[in-house]
């Protein structure tokens, strides 16, 4: 990139948008880095140039006041980070630009299968990779118990259950007759969490690490070297046409690597992979705007990445 910019990140409140609101701000091609989110309590004024508060999406005065903050600080690019807005996005197919400035964003494909959990599985088993038997709840008479409950659209561990039992299916049947049952994958030691990035051109690019929860969140991880992880991401990232860059979840089983999730967003490991080289963010700008992306050496396997915290005091 030869020029600067104004970027705007969205979400700028939660700790994905704040980790790259760090990445753009040491980034010397961008001259401003705007941020906007529902909420002016958080820590995002000490890492944005300005922060912005902007209704949620689904307001009616939501592209009103977004396209008043893009003409307001002359925004060259838009990285929109909240998962409901990017769901919003989807639904509406909104994945190129808004107000003639490009978005930042995995490709329609990529974010209409990997938002519902239900159509995830569908499209692996159309494609005939591995996956885990996933079913309405609704539609389900005789569970192979124990099973994972979780909302078919939602994300992250908040909704979700293990149904050990007849008599708990029946309870979560009546009570969450929207959710899906899913086939539960022993060896939670062997989850994993996958960078997966390709550009217009085709490359392909990938970071796996083996990782440890700690509050919902990824508190340990270890680069890992797969070759059957590789090949079953590099499948995905043609059979999707993936642009852009997601988060595939896995776990290794006897039969081989089984997806359960597929996030079309950037991770909130973004910071770390970011550290290791893989740049996923930059290029993907770099990609949106026909610069080319740079180089890439991946890390080597063992290498280890720890969350930490940071305070703000105003």
């Amino acid at each position: 990139m030869n020029k600067t910019y104004n970027i705007l990140v969205t979400g700028c409140g939660g700790d994905i948008g704040q980790s790259i609101g760090k990445i753009l701000k040491s980034d010397k091609f961008f001259k401003s880095v705007i941020g906007c989110d529902m909420n002016d309590e958080h820590a995002g004024k000490f890492i944005f140039d300005i922060c912005e508060k902007i209704p949620a999406c689904r307001a009616e005065n939501y592209f009103e006041v977004l396209e008043g903050i893009v003409k307001k600080y002359a925004i060259d690019i838009i990285l929109p980070v909240s998962e409901p807005e990017l769901r919003f996005f989807t639904e509406r197919k909104i994945s190129s630009q808004i107000s003639g400035k490009p978005l930042i964003t995995a490709n329609l494909k990529a974010m209409e299968i990997g938002f519902d959990k239900l159509k995830t599985a569908q499209f692996l088993k159309t494609e005939n990779l591995i996956y885990p038997e996933t079913t309405l709840i609704s539609e389900v008479l005789q569970p192979k118990l124990p099973m994972i409950l979780k909302d078919r659209t939602g994300s992250g561990s908040k909704a979700l259950f293990l149904v050990k039992d007849f008599e708990e299916f029946e309870f979560y049947k009546k009570k969450y007759p929207g959710y899906i049952l899913q086939q539960y994958l022993e060896n939670a030691n062997e989850e994993y969490t996958c960078g997966l990035f390709r550009d217009a051109k085709g490359n392909i690019r990938i970071l796996n690490y083996k990782r440890k929860l700690m509050g919902g969140f990824s508190g340990y991880g270890l680069v890992v070297e797969n070759k059957q992880i590789d090949d079953l991401l590099y499948q995905i990232a043609k059979k999707i046409d993936l642009r852009g860059s997601i988060n595939v979840q896995l776990r290794l089983t006897e039969k081989g690597p089984m997806v359960f999730e597929i996030n079309p967003r950037f991770s909130s490991t973004v910071m770390f992979r970011h550290m290791m080289g893989f740049k996923d963010v930059i290029w993907s700008i770099q990609d949106v705007l026909g610069s080319g992306i740079d180089n890439y050496t991946p890390p080597p396997a063992g290498k280890k990445f720890y969350k930490g915290f940071y305070e703000y005091i105003d």
